[in-house]
Order: structure tokens, then C-alpha cells, then sequence
């Protein structure tokens, strides 16, 4: 029987090539888009899966309670105090939350490793990689100590037993305990984990937010339990303190102050849904949420098209199998042996569309892979579970309707030709086809949305120009000397032809400042990012100084006690005339906090994506405190020569700034184009499956407008005979299908502002939605359809009359 049912498919298969394939194509490309998005959503949702702690473990935030920021560091004592006070945490951990980048040098080998990580002696209690050779226990008790990734020991140590041997990081001595091997994918990876992350001088700092904490919670604790207590210990020991000094009562304090909430992220779910926050919050970085919920969606959408496109053709040509149901009948086949029938059919197609979709997926993988920056492959128990998932649901979904509607014939109105003529089912593939026009209007509409921002992105004046200014790291160990050898380089450098001007500050375009400090004034707390610069760096960026004056180097006291404050500072302070204003700062000395006086307003500019708003910002030159936090020089370069200036560069930098490191540059408007990386990925994505929609929709409604036309022939015939010209014709023919694209358009412009409205929300700096998308993807929609339907009523209304009446 199956072989019986093998053979008519093979057969009706050959009478229909065309359309056949376009049923087996869009269930393909449906189907590739859903592995494509399994892919993601498997590797995205398997972050720390692995780790026996992820249950127990929790990374702690903070929301600084005057400014609303959420940081992802805390302070030495309190964590310390939060384990000494709070019986239901076992274990706390300090770590760096970002990958280092420095030369280790072993012997006389010297080797750069971007994943370097900091941590005090706990950090394998948290992330229990395997551990290969050495120490399983108090791996990093002591601070000269370092564990290893095997491939980066072996990289260094070639044959050699790495243990107990010495390397060098930073200019410091550290012995090898351990060796471990990276199981992926987890939030930490490092390639090198050093000791003696806890500085002395930080253990009474309760305002020193520099070092990640992780705590580790007894089994069956509640979490919230443990919240409350943490809270209390910020309440206890700074609210209540901090009050106390300032001479007001606690209520007085958090009105004007605000006060710091705790946050708790389990290990578990950090990746995808852990808290954002101001930064990192590890050093993999956080999982991209709303690409993984978009990809799915659109992914899942695409298959519905695909099903649609399958169920219409398959429906509409089940007209022509009409007279073979009613003969199956009349010798005794039942209706489930009919409704078998057509679904064994349907899983051969399926199978079909899963081997070209497996295809078209292994083709694309390594582009997708690029994409999403990732290294997926199709491999897995889970991945081949969910493949059978997926091929047992579309044989469902694409299989059951039509096997159904075409078992329900009627066998004596098809035995007598009449069926044709019936209108039994071509509401629901009008119904159908009004939802494939609804999904390409939706997708459409979209694209141009989503186009329109990343465009606004590109071109919007960001306050400052980077126009031929190259951002080069500046690596250095010894903070005391820093700024003099920078002083020396610069006045260097500047001797170069080809170079314009030299200068640097502690941050980088894109990524923000490298500090922040809080302080209030006017009863107004604060939390500005600190620029420390050096003179001339505003004017050679472009950024405007709008009241005031710069600092400069004519005057003394520019270097001990003035400062710029931006737009946004003043704006928030209230400050109505703000030059000459005093404002006491967040920093302090053995005198107390120290005063400045505004001596100019900085115009407003973009320092972070335009997904922030502008910080408020205060600069001030790097002489004043000699925090010596600047990790780059910015030099500005001549067009012209190019090559050979980037060439002088090079030979100066290897050979006296940074010798240990090659010689590596950005230009500054090319590091800010990161910041929309995100939102290019999400527009080229949107092309993309646009293009994948709208070549489906074409698929369906030429199919559809096919059979709808040529049962239609006979009618045509008569109207040619009676007279009826062809625009007539083909305005009869078309109508129909320009008003199912009105009304699939109405329902997709719906959830397409919606949702498009929400994508918008995430930006400071947005563009407002205007009616200009919705009328292309409308006239975009109308073209399509009648360039479609119009082609083929053409070729319908030239038949051969005769060939259809003369038999009437």
C-alpha cells in the first residue's frame, strides 16, 4: 500500500514540477530559519548550564539611589560585612568583571592574552573549571599565584610541567598553581586567572565601587531573605553614617542623597536575563535578549508563511486530484486511508524541505556565524531532538488541513465534474492569503523602520568630530611615571610631519569615561563621569565650549582648582549663571572635599551610544589630580601621506612607548560605529528576511492567482465571445487580490507599530515614527500584487476560445 501511495506521488509530482518545487522551497526556507534561530536560542540559553554552583551563585549590583545608574562592582568592606553579618552566605567572591589585556612573559617568551582576570582566592569555588595539573584546593590563597587555560599553557609552556614555574604579569613575579581546562559557554572564560585582586588601601572604602562580587547562598535559603540583609547592611553602615556626619536626619539624607538598592543575579540566568547595567557586567558580555526574542519571532513567522504558502497551493490543487479521491471511495477506501495517504505525501515533502533546509543551513553557517559573532555547528542530542520536533510539527500543521479537506469530497458531485465549480474551501485560502499579506506588510514596514534609526544613528551630529583622529592604547604599568612619559611622546609625535595635533583623556568615544564621582549641590546629588584631559583635547575633537572659556596652560590655576562642567551637569544642578559657581566635588584629600570653580560650559556630546542620554560630565586637566587614568593617545592626522605617517608611528611606538606590545591604532569615528553594531546587525537582518517574506508571498500568490485563474477559464472564454475587452478582463481578474492587500496591509501595520514602537524605547536618541514606511510598504505591497496577478491574467486572457467552448 505504501509503495501504491509511493508511486501516485511520484507521479503527481511529475505532472506538477513547478509548483511542487516552490512548496518544497518555502518549506525549506521556513525551516532553515527555525534552525538558524534553534541555533542561537541552544547556544544563547546553555551559558553556565554546566557550573554545579549556578543555582546558589549570584552576582551582586548596585543602583546608586541619587542618579538611578545600576553599577555591577561594590565595595571591599561590604561585602566583607554582608559574609561576617549574614549567616545564610557561604561564600563571597571579588573579581574583575572585564578581560585585562598585557604581555606574559615566561623565560625568554613573550606572549599577549586578551582574557586576563583578576580575583581573589575563591574564584574556582564559583567557576569550578576542571582542574588538569596541580593544586584542586586554595588555588589562589596566596597573591603571587596564577592558574592557567590548558591551551594557553601549553602555547607558553610547550612540553614543560607548568607547575610552580614562574611568569611574569605586570612587571610582577606569579607562580603557577593550576592548570584548568575552559568549559563553554560560561560567563567567565579566562585564559589566565591572577591572584591578590584585593588592595589594602580598599578595605575601609565603602565608597570605592571597583571590584566585581559574587556571593554563593547556603541550599534552600531564599534568596530575597538574603536581599533583605544586604540592604540592612548598606542601611546600617552608610545611610545611617552618612547622615550622622552630614548633621541630618536619616529621612533629610536619602530625600537628598537618595540610597543605594542591592541587586541580586542568579549565575543561573545571568547571561540573557541578568540586570543591565552602566558597563560590563561580565566579561563574555551579556546576552543580546531582544535579538534572540526577534530572530525566533521572525523565524517563527517565516514557517507560518512557509505553512500557509503550502496549505494554499496544496488545497487549491487538490481540485485536479478531486476525480481520484471519489474513484479511491467508490472502490472502498475509507477516509482515514485517504487522509494517510496525503499525509505520507506531505512528510515526503517535508523530509525534502528539512534536507535542502539542513543544506541551505550548513551554506550559510559560516556567514551566520560572522553575524552573530559566535561558533555554532549542527551538532548536539538536543539539536536533533528538536529537528524531529520541528519535522513532526510541520507534517502536522502543513498535513492535516488538506488531508482533511480533500478526505471531506463529496464523491458523487466529483465523479459529475460539478466540483470545480464549488467554492469548498477558497474562503479559507483567501483568509490565508490575506495573512501572507499581512506578515510581508509587517516585515516590510519594519525594515524601513529599523533602516530609518540605523541611518539617524550613522548621520546624527554627535557634538564631536573624529574625523582623521586615530585612538592609539597607551600601556603602562608604572602610574607615576605616566604622564611624563606621555608628555615625552607627545612632544615627539607632534614633530612629525603628518601629524596635526596630540592629546588624550580618560576614556574612550563609545564606551564612556573611565571613572565617575558623585557629590551634592544645591541639595542635588549627582553622579558625574570625570574627564581628565589634557590641554588642547576639546578643541582638536571639535566639541564647542557654548559659555566661558577652556582650561589652558596660561592659566596656573586651571591645573590645581578649576573645572568645565557640561550642559546636562548644569542643567541638572539648576545653575542659571553657573560660571564662577564653587562646587564642592566628590574627591577629597586629609583637608576634606576638595572646592572647583566653573570656568566654562562644554556642549553637550555623545561620549557614550546613542542608546544614552548624555551623561553629566565634569573636566578638569590631568595635572589636577594625577590620577594618571588615561588608557589611549589621540592623535589627529593629516590625510595626506597617510601610509607613512601611520609607518613613523609605528617604528617610534614599538620601539620607546610600548615595546612589548605591536603597534595598534582605531579610528575614533570607527570605535563609535560600535556602539550601533547591534542595530546594523538587526537592519541587515531585517533586509534579509524581508527579502526571504516577500519571495515566499510571491510564491503563494502567483500559485494561488494560477489555479484561481484557471478555474476561472472557461467564464473567461464566454466573456471573450460576448465581447469583453481585456483591460475589462483584467480588472475582473485582479480586483479581488488588490483588495485582500488592502486589508492583509490593515491588519500588519498593527503589531508592526507596536512592536516597532517598543524597539524604538531603547534609544535616547530616536527617530519618530511617521506615516512615510507604512505608505512604501503599502505601494511597495500593490505593486507586487498587480505586477503578479496582472502578468498572469494577461496570459489567461489570451486562451484559445475555442479550445474551452466548443463543446458547449
Amino acid at each position: 500500500m505504501i509503495f501504491n501511495w509511493f508511486k501516485i506521488f511520484i507521479y503527481h509530482l511529475k505532472q506538477n514540477k513547478l509548483f511542487s518545487f516552490l512548496n518544497v522551497l518555502g518549506l525549506s526556507i521556513g525551516i532553515a530559519g527555525v534552525i538558524f534561530a534553534i541555533l542561537y536560542w541552544n547556544n544563547e540559553n546553555s551559558y553556565d548550564q554546566w557550573n554545579p554552583e549556578k543555582e546558589n551563585s549570584y552576582q551582586v549590583l548596585n543602583v546608586i539611589g541619587g542618579t538611578g545608574d545600576t553599577w555591577a562592582t561594590s565595595s571591599i568592606p561590604f561585602g566583607r560585612t554582608c559574609k561576617a553579618t549574614i549567616p545564610e552566605i557561604e561564600q563571597i567572591c571579588f573579581l574583575n568583571i572585564w578581560y585585562g589585556e598585557s604581555v606574559i612573559k615566561y623565560q625568554n617568551q613573550k606572549v599577549i592574552d586578551k582574557k586576563i582576570m583578576v580575583s581573589d582566592e575563591n574564584f574556582f569555588d564559583f567557576f569550578p573549571f576542571p582542574i588538569i595539573k596541580g593544586d584542586k584546593k586554595a588555588i589562589l590563597k596566596e597573591k603571587n599565584s596564577v592558574a592557567i587555560a590548558e591551551e594557553q599553557a601549553n602555547l607558553l609552556f610547550k612540553n614543560d610541567d607548568p607547575i610552580g614555574k614562574s611568569i611574569s604579569y605586570n612587571d610582577k613575579s606569579y607562580i603557577v598553581k593550576a592548570v584548568y581546562r575552559i568549559v563553554k559557554p560560561s560567563s567567565f572564560e579566562p585564559n589566565y586567572v591572577f591572584g591578590g585582586l584585593v588592595r589594602e588601601q580598599d578595605f575601609n572604602q565603602w565608597g570605592n565601587f571597583n571590584y566585581g562580587l559574587m556571593i554563593k547562598i547556603k541550599k534552600d535559603v531564599d534568596p530575597a531573605l538574603v536581599l533583605k540583609k544586604m540592604h540592612n547592611v548598606n542601611y546600617v553602615n552608610r545611610t545611617l553614617k552618612d547622615a550622622k556626619e552630614s548633621g541630618q536626619t536619616v529621612a533629610q539624607y536619602i530625600k537628598e542623597n537618595g540610597e543605594i538598592k542591592v541587586i541580586l543575579d542568579q549565575l543561573k540566568t545571568l547571561h540573557l536575563h541578568g540586570t543591565k547595567a552602566s558597563g560590563s557586567t561580565t566579561p563574555e558580555g551579556k546576552g543580546n535578549l531582544q535579538l534572540l526574542y526577534i530572530m525566533a519571532g521572525l523565524s517563527v513567522l517565516i514557517l507560518i508563511l512557509s505553512l500557509v504558502n503550502y496549505i494554499n497551493l496544496a488545497t487549491a490543487s487538490a481540485i485536479k486530484r478531486a476525480k481520484e479521491v471519489g474513484v479511491r471511495k467508490i472502490v472502498g477506501a475509507s477516509k482515514n486511508q485517504i487522509i494517510a495517504q496525503f499525509i505520507f505525501e506531505t512528510a515526503i515533502i517535508v523530509v525534502l524541505a528539512i534536507i535542502f533546509a539542513l543544506a541551505i543551513v550548513e551554506l550559510s553557517l559560516p556567514y551566520y556565524n560572522t553575524f552573530l559573532k559566535k561558533s555554532l555547528t549542527m551538532n548536539g542530542s538536543e539539536f536533533y531532538l528538536q529537528l524531529l520536533f520541528i519535522f513532526g510539527l510541520v507534517i502536522i500543521l502543513a498535513g492535516i488541513f488538506p488531508a482533511v479537506y480533500i478526505s471531506n469530497f463529496e464523491t458523487l458531485k466529483v465523479l459529475k465534474g460539478n466540483f470545480s465549480r464549488s467554492k469548498s474551501g477558497i474562503w479559507i485560502r483567501n483568509s490565508m492569503l490575506i495573512f501572507q499579506f499581512g506578515i510581508a506588510a509587517f516585515f516590510i514596514i519594519g525594515a524601513l523602520i529599523v533602516n530609518s534609526q540605523v541611518d539617524y544613528m550613522m548621520n546624527k551630529n554627535l557634538g564631536f568630530s573624529g574625523d582623521q583622529v586615530i585612538r592609539i592604547p597607551f600601556k603602562s604599568t608604572d602610574y607615576n611615571h605616566k604622564a611624563q612619559k606621555y608628555f615625552t611622546a607627545k612632544q615627539e609625535i607632534s614633530k612629525m610631519s603628518g601629524v596635526e595635533d596630540v592629546s588624550t583623556f580618560a576614556g574612550t568615544f563609545g564606551n564612556s569615561t573611565n571613572s565617575s564621582s558623585g557629590f551634592t549641590h544645591n541639595g542635588v546629588f549627582v553622579q558625574p563621569r570625570n574627564v581628565e584631559m589634557d590641554f588642547g583635547f576639546l578643541e582638536m575633537m571639535k566639541i564647542k565650549i557654548v559659555e566661558g572659556r577652556n582650561l589652558s596652560p596660561k592659566f596656573a590655576s586651571d591645573t590645581i582648582d578649576n573645572w568645565l562642567i557640561n550642559e546636562t551637569l548644569a542643567k541638572t544642578l539648576g545653575l542659571k549663571n553657573p560660571i564662577n559657581t564653587v562646587i564642592t566635588s566628590g574627591w577629597g584629600n586629609e583637608k576634606g572635599n576638595l572646592k572647583f570653580k566653573v570656568v566654562g560650559i562644554v556642549k553637550d556630546f555623545n561620549i557614550t551610544g546613542l542608546q544614552n542620554k548624555v551623561p553629566p560630565m565634569v573636566f578638569i586637566n590631568l595635572k589636577t589630580l594625577k590620577w594618571n587614568n588615561f588608557d589611549n593617545v589621540y592623535v589627529k592626522v593629516s590625510p595626506n601621506n597617510l601610509t607613512e605617517t601611520l609607518a613613523k608611528l609605528k617604528t617610534y611606538w614599538e620601539k620607546n612607548v610600548n615595546p612589548d606590545y605591536p603597534f595598534d591604532y582605531e579610528f575614533v569615528n570607527k570605535g563609535f560605529a560600535k556602539t550601533y553594531e547591534e542595530q546594523v546587525k538587526q537592519k541587515d537582518l531585517f533586509f534579509i528576511l524581508n527579502l526571504v517574506v516577500i519571495i515566499i508571498a510571491i510564491f503563494g500568490l502567483f500559485a494561488l492567482a494560477s489555479f484561481s485563474m484557471e478555474r476561472r477559464l472557461k467564464e473567461i472564454a464566454i466573456r471573450k465571445t460576448l465581447g469583453a475587452e481585456t483591460d475589462v478582463l483584467l480588472k475582473a481578474l485582479s480586483k479581488q487580490y488588490v483588495l485582500f492587500c488592502l486589508i492583509g496591509f490593515a491588519i500588519g501595520i498593527i503589531p508592526a507599530y507596536i512592536l516597532l514602537q517598543k524597539w524604538l524605547e531603547n534609544f535616547a536618541f530616536r527617530i519618530g515614527v511617521s506615516v512615510f514606511p507604512f505608505t512604501i510598504a503599502l505601494i511597495s505591497l500593490m505593486v507586487l500584487t498587480l505586477l503578479i496577478v496582472l502578468t498572469k491574467a494577461y496570459q489567461v486572457t489570451k486562451i484559445d476560445i475555442l479550445k474551452y467552448l466548443k463543446y458547449e
